[in-house]
């Protein structure tokens, strides 16, 4: 998609773990050691008896350590007077080299039915800190600015012993909503930069209780009872629930629908926020990608009392492998904020983006974005510092590394 995708929209989360789709990392195979020869004079069975099995690994040895960082530069070819790139969510600043981002994983797997563990995402940086701390933990409730560090994640495991296992996250968790991620160690996007639904349709995080269940080996289902939409304390008495289906009806194509609801402003338990979000992910071959996410929301009393307002968006992916360290991607969108609820400005907004990716090892990428928005309103800033401009090109450099 959770962020190619898979990668896990942290990223990359395919309902199951944590509902993504998105590029990951590849794993590597690794051949079996041999079988350790029987000592002189003893039988093969002696050699594998129950009595020698090893000892139980110390709870140390079962912590992972993982880290990912990014950096990047932007260069808005309208040259904002503001030095800000209007309507985007990381690569808000306009000529500037930025460490996005510095994440450092700690976790303790949970697998087998019955099994517990945790996970802790803890991040600093210039870029992705700053939009997706969730109120009431690192951004200000009051004046809503968030600093350069974030609890993306954390949160504790149990896979309950209910019939192939039913997997209980309670904590702060990214997401299962959109094709895309927040990146991170275990996935990453294949266009560095954000899509609008991303930014401007969806949630990033949330604070509750997520239950995944795999119903068969082609069929999952997620469940979630979280305080609402990118926020740690609830800002009403009111609870937000979603549910999700995953179903991966032929190899290589994936396909998943969410929905999710719940009031949304602060001090406000009517009024209910309403998502649903389709996700559609096709790989014909090993080196290609397609893939589609559809977003349509609503929202009562969101721009004026008693009144409903709507948004919806689309976005199309496709990625070639043109080899084994080269790929090209190029995604479409189209976002219609028929109320001016999600952007602040009823307008009509169009991006396309063209990617191409050098993977110098499968920990080491590079990417470059060229980026077009479109409005039909005069959205974007001029270099008087006026928005006179209905478009917006931007270029964008990437790097990032991860283990």
């Amino acid at each position: 998609m959770r962020i190619t995708r898979p990668l896990p929209r942290l990223g990359a989360f395919l309902l199951g773990a944590a509902l993504a789709f998105g590029p990951g990392s590849p794993g590597r195979a690794q051949t079996p050691a041999p079988e350790p020869a029987a000592p002189d004079g003893a039988s093969a069975a002696s050699a594998t008896s129950p009595v020698d099995a090893p000892a139980v690994r110390p709870w140390y040895e079962e912590i992972a350590v993982n880290a990912f960082v990014s950096a990047s530069y932007s260069y808005n070819l309208n040259r904002p007077a503001s030095g800000t790139n209007q309507l985007r969510v990381f690569d808000f600043d306009d000529d500037s080299i930025k460490l996005d981002v510095a994440e450092l994983v700690i976790q303790h797997a949970a697998v087998r039915p019955g099994d517990v563990g945790f996970r802790v995402d803890a991040e600093a940086g210039a870029s992705i800190p700053r939009i997706t701390a969730a109120r009431g933990l690192f951004r200000d409730p009051e004046t809503g600015k968030a600093g350069d560090f974030d609890l993306q994640q954390a949160f504790v495991t149990w896979i309950a012993p209910v019939g192939k296992g039913l997997r209980l996250d309670a904590g702060k968790m990214v997401t299962i909503i959109g094709y895309e991620v927040i990146e991170g160690y275990d996935g990453w996007n294949d266009n560095a930069t954000r899509s609008i639904l991303f930014g401007f349709a969806e949630p990033a995080t949330h604070t509750g209780l997520k239950a995944t269940y795999a119903l068969s080996d082609a069929v999952t289902g997620t469940f979630l009872l979280v305080n609402g939409w990118d926020n740690v304390k609830d800002d009403n008495s009111s609870k937000t629930v979603a549910l999700g289906l995953t179903l991966a009806p032929a190899p290589g194509l994936t396909l998943t629908a969410n929905y999710m609801t719940g009031p949304e402003r602060a001090d406000t338990n009517g009024d209910p926020r309403h998502l649903l979000d389709v996700i559609a992910q096709w790989k014909p071959t090993a080196s290609t990608t397609v893939g589609l996410n559809v977003d349509w929301g609503t929202e009562n009393g969101a721009v004026a009392p008693g009144e409903t307002a709507t948004w919806w968006g689309a976005a199309g992916y496709l990625r070639l492998g043109l080899t084994s360290a080269l790929a090209l991607s190029l995604r479409g969108e189209y976002f219609d904020d028929a109320d001016g609820a999600r952007t602040g400005v009823v307008q009509r907004l169009k991006e396309v983006t063209l990617t191409p990716e050098v993977k110098l090892t499968d920990h080491l990428v590079f990417r470059a974005d060229l980026r077009i928005d479109f409005s039909d309103r005069a959205v974007f800033e001029d270099a008087d510092g006026a928005l006179t401009k209905k478009e917006q090109p931007t270029l964008l450099l990437n790097a990032l590394y991860a283990f």
